[in-house]
């Protein structure tokens, strides 16, 4: 196929698509324009009522330690928060390189999602939970709905299998979870880190070796 034969195919296109966002607009506007006084009156005091409720949601998420990515030191803290909050992201770490690569991305997701709760508790020191929810290695991301453990981020592997993931490829698994709200598009990080090789080591953890 010669170069002005693909040109007319790329012109076609590009035509199609600016027709079907032109017809969208142009019913838009029609809509608009169906719409009386009281129609509007109507849109624009039930926009007034969802900016309350939003503006009154993120005061509570604040008021319970939303926003910060923060550390919890015992069993009892961690129960009191999985009831509190609707979505919370528990890191269960140990001192070492990968939970400290994990801590960076939380870090910067916790101010970014302020509708989920982000925290980290040390595995070692709470052996009882970890021996309940089987952390077995290190990182491990619970991720809780409604006070209940509903998926896993097990070590690295679904994240390429090496530290250099990026903290939108983490987003990404944490929305297909639905721990987060998340409306953004798929990343092109996700399929470079597919053919990553470098392996990072992860730590292999038991209540048992304690």
């Amino acid at each position: 196929m010669d170069n002005s034969k693909v040109q007319e195919i790329l012109e076609k296109q590009v035509l199609n698509v600016v027709k079907a966002v032109e017809d969208k607009i142009d019913e838009e506007i029609s809509a608009l324009d169906r719409l009386d006084l009281d129609d509007i009156e109507v849109l624009r005091e039930r926009r007034l009522q969802q900016m309350k409720k939003m503006a009154e949601k993120r005061s509570r998420w604040i008021a319970l330690g939303h926003g910060e990515y923060s550390e919890i030191h015992n069993e009892k803290e961690f129960f009191s928060i999985v009831k509190a909050s609707e979505r919370v992201v528990c890191h269960f770490y140990r001192e070492n390189w990968p939970c400290k690569v994990m801590d960076k991305h939380l870090s910067i997701l916790a101010k970014q999602h302020i509708e989920t709760r982000f925290v980290k508790i040390n595995a070692e020191k709470s052996l009882y939970l970890a021996e309940k929810l089987k952390i077995v290695v290190l990182p491990t991301l619970a991720l809780i709905k409604n006070a209940k453990v509903d998926d896993y981020v097990v070590g690295f592997d679904e994240l390429g299998g090496t530290d250099e993931f990026s903290t939108e490829e983490l987003e990404e698994r944490l929305a297909k979870s639905q721990v987060i709200v998340y409306d953004g598009e798929p990343s092109l990080n996700a399929s470079k880190s597919k053919g990553k090789t470098k392996s990072v080591r992860q730590s292999s953890y038991s209540s048992d070796s304690e």
